[in-house]
């Protein structure tokens, strides 16, 4: 599935005449991301992960996640959401920015239950992307939210360590969408990755 994703991407591209692209993604999207790069290195001028991990799920993770795609087409998104939100971003966002929980929320309940389903089994299914991350050879900025309980900060280390020409920066009192609970600081970080390839 992650393939398909990557291969959108690449017909996409085509369709524009747009090469040597920064391809950008976040969870699920950064995987894509890595994804793109296994199959088209060529194409890609810096990367960008952001709260995403590399390595197989655990085969517990990975049950939950075909168990999880099976709620999901049964009871639908509504319960999930409100469940899930505090690690999506962190309670003190929830209590402080109240316009963002409501905005995860929602991106959360309108999502069809059947694509929520089918990306989850589709990352149960994806490809150990470990044996990939000493072969990036192209600038890597990776960010993590300080608190983020789906991809912790070991799981950005870990591509950290392994990613030849790559920068690591955690974004604090941040969960799994630093982007939105901190969007000045996240856009910043990227700013000063993307005024660096400029000068390169």
């Amino acid at each position: 599935m992650l393939e398909d994703f990557a291969r959108d991407i690449a017909a996409l591209l085509d369709e524009l005449s747009v090469t040597n692209i920064v391809l950008w993604g976040l969870s699920m999207g950064g995987q894509i991301v890595l994804e793109f790069y296994r199959l088209f290195p060529h194409s890609v001028r810096a990367l960008i992960l952001a709260d995403t991990f590399a390595q197989l799920d655990s085969d517990a993770r990975r049950q939950e996640r075909y168990d999880t795609a099976e709620r999901l087409l049964r009871e639908g998104m509504d319960d999930y959401a409100a469940e899930v939100l505090p690690k999506m971003i962190t309670p003190k966002t929830i209590r402080e920015q109240p316009e963002v929980a409501e905005h995860v929320l929602t991106m959360m309940r309108t999502t069809s239950p059947a694509g929520a389903a089918a990306a989850l089994r589709g990352r149960a299914e994806r490809q150990d992307y470990t044996p990939l991350l000493p072969e990036i050879m192209v600038p890597t900025l990776i960010v993590v939210g300080s608190d983020d309980e789906f991809t912790p900060i070991s799981d950005a280390e870990f591509m950290h360590q392994r990613i030849p020409n790559s920068k690591m920066v955690v974004i604090d009192a941040t969960g799994h969408m630093p982007n939105l609970e901190n969007p000045d600081e996240f856009n910043r970080v990227v700013t000063e990755f993307a005024e660096t390839l400029a000068l390169s």
